[in-house]
Parts: structure tokens; sequence; C-alpha cells
């Protein structure tokens, strides 16, 4: 969330006032976050948050914020897309499209245990369930094709170490695409990017999931690969908690049973999600836009999570089960 476009509190209570959502009393621009434009907006009927989608098209958005609405009927604590008198989510501001959510309630979690990594980890389960009948489809759109585009581009920035680990990351990554074993894997609409700060807590209960901007259809071992990296390690090494991660897959595993296909390849997707994200903050660090408030990641951060990856592989022990 950063503030690319600028957006008046006229130009955002016109909006508001259109979508019936009250008169607009207070708005903030949001400042974490690298994607699009989102401002915090208070009315008279409750708290938004106000969307310009910046990468993302007109033809591609019906995809995310229908998929959250059709979470939010399945009982999955989301935000909501609030509908214009025709029942179109999907709406225009500044010449950008535009959406408007309800905001959820409650804080990040920044400091998880191992009880809110197991919450996290149940209600992901709930999610890729419900998302099964979802009828709409779109790719991981920061996928193995993006990263195959991608990381040339970021090539010219690195030592020669860290290029050697990139590209022998990248190449183990498509030879597994083109395994029986990685084909075989559960797959569906993932969130594809539920770090701390996309979770609310609400006092010690989970309180929702937001921000579902990267989602797309990709296999859910990924999905599980991409919280492990964030909600269960040591943010100062990258290393892996071994107590948290266990309660988080267990507590998914309880939920929607993990198939012999994902415990195997659980080290390599945990490689994965560390590629992929080790590449987008490379890419956004050294190819910045311009917005106000943006504030890049530091792309070394998972730089030292895919080499803990590599160097300590993580299985997930099923209880009662003498391997992953």
């Amino acid at each position: 969330m950063a503030v690319f476009t600028e957006v008046s509190p006229s130009e955002a209570g016109g909006l508001l006032s259109t979508l019936n959502l009250g008169t607009l009393h207070t708005m903030q621009g949001a400042a974490s976050g690298i994607e699009n434009t989102n401002y915090f907006v208070s009315t008279d009927r409750g708290d938004y948050v106000l969307t310009l989608f910046e990468r993302l098209s007109a033809e591609q958005l019906p995809f995310y914020l229908k998929l959250m609405a059709h979470l939010a009927q399945r009982g999955i604590p989301v935000p909501a897309p609030q509908a214009d008198a025709q029942g179109e989510i999907l709406h225009s501001l500044k010449g950008k499209p535009a959406a408007v959510v309800t905001k959820l309630k409650g804080r990040n979690q920044l400091t998880p245990q191992a009880a809110d990594c197991a919450q996290v980890g149940a209600m992901l389960a709930r999610m890729h369930l419900a998302g099964l009948d979802y009828p709409l489809s779109q790719p991981n759109l920061r996928g193995l094709p993006w990263w195959t585009e991608t990381v040339p581009v970021v090539l010219p920035h690195l030592t020669p170490e860290q290029a050697a680990l990139i590209q022998q990351a990248l190449a183990e990554q498509q030879a597994l695409a083109a395994t029986p074993t990685y084909q075989a894997l559960p797959r569906g609409p993932v969130h594809a990017d539920l770090f701390r700060d996309n979770v609310m807590f609400d006092g010690p209960n989970l309180g929702g999931f937001f921000d579902f901007y990267f989602a797309g259809v990709d296999t859910f071992g990924f999905d599980i690969a991409v919280c492990l990296n964030d909600w269960c390690i040591d943010l100062a090494t990258g290393a892996l908690d071994d107590t948290r991660a266990q309660a988080f897959v267990a507590a998914y595993d309880a939920v929607r049973p993990l198939t012999a296909e994902e415990r195997a390849l659980m080290p390599a997707l945990l490689r994965a999600a560390a590629l992929r994200f080790w590449t987008s903050r490379l890419w956004d660090f050294h190819l910045p836009r311009d917005a106000a408030m943006l504030q890049p990641h530091d792309p070394t951060h998972f730089e030292r999570v895919l080499r803990q990856r590599c160097q300590h592989p993580w299985s997930y022990q099923r209880a009662g089960s003498a391997s992953a």
C-alpha cells in the first residue's frame, strides 16, 4: 500500500456517495506496500479501504474482487467489495480502476507465536477449500513464468555469488515444474502474499485476511510455503522456527489433509517461495516506481531466507508419522 495517485477528499467522497457508503469523515494515505494506491477512509457508515490499481488491468481485476466476494459468502473473514446500484464492484477514479472494500478490525500480529500461526494455518486451509468451486481462473501472475522473465533483468545488480544462487534456484523450479510429482499437487485460488501485515488479529483471535491482489490459481503448497517463510521464521537470520512451522502446518493439515506429494515437495516449495520474493524485491528495489511514501523492501532478507532453505531443508512431521 503506497500512494502513486493523489486522490482529493472530494474525489473520494464522490465515489463513496455513489456507492451509498455515507459522508466522508476522514481519509489517510496508506504508507505500506508497493503495488497500489490505498487510502483508509471513514464515513458515517463505517471504515473502508479505497484502492486505485496501478498495475492490474480492468480485465484482470474481476478475478480478485469476485474471489473476495466468493470467500466472504462462504464465511472466510476477508474484506467485502462494495457494489454500486447496478451491482458492480469494479469502479473508476482518476482514470484508473478502483475498488472500495470493508476494513477489517484489529491489528497485525508482527511477533507471532505458535498459537497465532496455528490459527492462520487453519484459516488458510478453510480458504483453500472455500475457493475450490470458484468459477473464475487466472494464473499466479508472479509465478514461474514471471520469475523466468525477471531474473535476467535483475542479474546485472547482483554479485557473482548472488547471481549463481538465484540462477540455480530458478533452474531447480523450472525442472521441478515439469515433474509428475509437481503436476499432481492440489491447486486452486491462493492468496500468494499472506504475510504478517496482510492478516488482522482482533485481540487473541484471527480477524481476517486481506490484500488479495497477488492472488491467482497455483498450488496450495506454494501458498503454505509463502506463509511459513514469513510467519514461522527468525527475521534476523531467515531460519525457520520448527515449533511455529509445525504448528502452522499441523493446523492446516487438520482441516485439509496434505497429500503425499505436498509433504514430499515442501522443501522445494519453500525454496520457490523464497525465490519469488527475493526476485520481486530485487525488481522493486533496483527498478523502482515513483510514489509518495513508497518504501521498497530490503531484498537481502529473502536472499538469506533462500540460503537457509537450501542449507537446511524443512519438512512437516505429521503426528504419529516417522517421516514427513
